[in-house]
């Protein structure tokens, strides 16, 4: 069977689509200990699930006001399909989520770029970097550049298509809004810049003012609005208000700005799209045959080069908030292979030279997803700190005893304790019936010093490392004489 055969049937190219992303993520999802940042959108789940509070999410016994809950809401989900919280599970949905922007390439981007163009921006969008290091993290990015990707796809299709105004603006306005309630605004940049890109290509600027883009715009709000507004009223709304006020502010003041890493935000984005930006200096746009194409081009170029670039000049920006242009940065690849557009050098041999360059570049990617990732977890089978912290209270804390953490702020250790973890924020919310609880180093003799559990008294039994480096204290409610 031929590729043209493959991409000729729409049915054999999504076959191929989830074959590829089956071998790129899926192997080793669940064997690498979480890290950076995935117990923050772990760890509000479980506590969503334990509580019944979908709302107002928590870290810890603090709220988490950082960022908005959707990513917390699929973990959860995640969890309760599965009956299982692990690693796993826990990624899945980033994983999905990259899956949903491939399928979305070949079915409905599949009238517009074509049969061959639609399934390679497919695997171009699998097969970067960036969306293979994400996609397989259970953080922010793998799903909020998915939601842009989603919001992209969908606009620019069926304005290529010609569809109603109303189609055109809707569906886009659902992931838009969900985008909102992924991460925040930022998306909406390098949507509206490939918006503003094509139409003013197109000379269609009456698409922004038909009554289908605001009644689209007012989905999008609303969407967000259904969470924001119980959650202002469920918490004190000033604090919560300055706090995504300081997210943004912070970030266009340049508060703790750092010219050495502000000044390889561009380069590091670019690293993203890697190993397909490579194929980009052999564009030729004038070796489309039609024009149409040609200006479609150069706008789909500006409409992702231009947020690109002025987000990762911010000066709080760091490289991972220009992610969202890997979408249209893969349309246009996924088109230029597809129209022949590439203008190789004379020592290089032009016959089927793009294929042989693409089919490289996707083997690559399965080699670094299939083998790549299981290798990786093997050797850091036994450098897992945080496995490591918590196999010392599993090793100490029977598990039908509730475990108490005093204040622990971010703790990715409590998702691999086998006790129920309880939090309080002082350790004179200590209850009474208290037998095991963590402390932090600085809570230390507050807690040995406490009488509330008197003829008893606290004292340590384990010192634990965090993932930060920094020592918390286990100790254990006894008498003076108990072993």
């Amino acid at each position: 069977m031929s590729i043209q055969d493959l991409v000729n049937s729409r049915t054999r190219a999504i076959a191929v689509v989830v074959l590829a992303w089956a071998m790129i993520y899926l192997p080793a999802l669940g064997s690498i200990a979480i890290k950076g940042e995935e117990g923050r959108r772990i760890l509000p789940a479980i506590r969503m699930l334990e509580t019944g509070n979908y709302i107002v999410p928590q870290v810890g016994s603090n709220p988490y006001y950082r960022k908005p809950p959707l990513v917390n809401w699929l973990v959860a989900a995640s969890f309760e399909t599965f009956g299982v919280r692990n690693e796993w599970t826990a990624r899945l949905p980033s994983v999905v989520s990259v899956l949903a922007v491939a399928i979305a390439f070949v079915i409905v981007a599949r009238a517009s770029l074509t049969p061959k163009g639609s399934m390679l921006a497919a695997l171009i969008w699998m097969t970067n970097i960036g969306i293979i290091e994400k996609g397989r993290l259970i953080e922010i990015e793998a799903l909020y550049v998915s939601l842009c990707g989603l919001a992209i796809i969908f606009w620019l299709s069926f304005f290529l298509q010609k569809k109603s105004p109303w189609l055109i603006w809707l569906p886009a306005s659902v992931f838009l809004g969900l985008g909102l309630l992924a991460k925040g605004p930022t998306h909406l940049i390098f949507f509206y810049g490939i918006v503003v890109a094509v139409l003013a290509y197109s000379k269609d600027w009456r698409l922004l003012v038909h009554p289908g883009h605001f009644l689209a715009l007012a989905v999008m709000l609303g969407i967000a609005a259904a969470w924001a507004i119980p959650f202002v009223y469920m918490t004190t709304s000033e604090v919560a208000m300055g706090k995504w006020s300081a997210q943004y502010t912070g970030r266009l003041k340049g508060i703790d700005f750092k010219f050495f890493s502000w000044i390889q935000n561009i380069p590091r984005g670019l690293i993203y799209f890697l190993p397909w930006l490579l194929l980009l200096p052999f564009a030729r746009f004038s070796k489309f045959h039609d024009e149409a194409e040609r200006r479609m081009a150069w706008a789909l170029s500006w409409g992702t080069a231009v947020p690109f670039v002025a987000v990762s000049l911010v000066p709080g920006a760091v490289a991972r908030y220009s992610m969202p242009a890997i979408v249209p940065a893969s349309w246009l690849l996924g088109m230029i292979c597809a129209g022949n557009a590439l203008e190789w050098p004379k020592r290089i041999a032009k016959e089927r030279a793009w294929t042989n360059v693409v089919v490289a570049f996707v083997g690559l990617g399965l080699v670094i997803g299939a083998i790549g990732y299981p290798v990786t977890a093997v050797i850091l089978r036994n450098r897992q700190q945080v496995k490591k912290a918590a196999a010392e209270v599993n090793a100490v804390v029977p598990t039908n005893e509730i475990l108490y953490a005093v204040n622990p702020d971010y703790q990715p250790v409590f998702f691999y304790v086998k006790a129920p973890v309880h939090y309080v924020s002082y350790v004179k919310n200590l209850p009474h019936d208290a037998r095991y609880f963590l402390v932090r180093v600085e809570d230390e003799s507050e807690a040995l010093s406490a009488r509330r559990w008197a003829p008893l008294r606290a004292r340590p039994i384990a010192r634990v490392q965090d993932y930060s480096k920094r020592q918390m204290v286990l100790c254990e409610v006894a008498s003076d004489d108990e072993d």
